[in-house]
């Protein structure tokens, strides 16, 4: 799994990505995720805290899929050319974000027309939230209150905590239900798993 990073990503996006492939490893040991920025090196995130990125975009090895991480620092990448550039090289139906990240993948067309969620609230001095956001960037969308979707192959995952569900969710697809049940409950998130898509639904279009 590629997970594509930036200035100003939540830790949370990183640990609810890269975090649950590191324990997916106790059980499926062929499976790894590589960080993948503009560059190769520090990438200084939300918080103050500092990751190095694994690839950058011209060496961006091949992935079954890419994750867009969430944060505050989508509002610069939804401008970004290289960010967007790279995006619109990749295979649609190997894409896939959460949280904010959905801003990301909207901006670079991947989106339209699309069934997507990504976080439901506004929080700090934020005016608008990014689900009532989303729809400016991309066209013809379909918002959705929602853990996970699931549109034509294209992954969109709730907000903050949600990655988790998004990146089990895409475990699933890879390696079925059984594992990413499996995983859930290595992490001790499967009645977390249950709840959420219980109480936020898992929509597949």
């Amino acid at each position: 799994m590629g997970v594509i990073v930036y200035p100003g990503v939540e830790p949370i996006d990183i640990g609810g990505t890269t975090g649950v492939v590191s324990m997916a490893r106790r059980i499926l040991p062929n499976i790894s995720a590589v960080t993948i920025a503009a560059e190769a090196g520090p990438v200084a995130l939300a918080g103050g805290l500092t990751i190095l990125a694994d690839a950058g975009f011209a060496e961006a090895p091949a992935c079954d899929t890419y994750i867009v991480t969430g944060g505050p620092g989508w509002r610069e990448q939804v401008t970004d050319p290289a960010m967007l550039a790279f995006l619109r090289g990749l295979d649609p139906l190997r894409l896939a974000s959460v949280c904010t990240g959905a801003l990301i993948l909207a901006a670079s067309g991947t989106l339209d027309g699309h069934r997507l969620t990504t976080r439901r609230r506004a929080v700090g001095a934020e005016t608008d939230a990014p689900l009532a956001l989303i729809i400016s960037f991309a066209r013809g969308s379909e918002p959705v209150e929602a853990a996970v979707v699931e549109d034509r192959g294209i992954v969109t995952g709730g907000g903050v905590s949600l990655a988790i569900d998004a990146t089990l969710h895409i475990i699933g697809r890879l390696y079925g239900a059984e594992t990413r049940d499996e995983v859930a409950a290595l992490i001790e998130y499967d009645r977390a798993f249950a709840a959420n898509r219980a109480a936020l639904g898992h929509v597949i279009a």
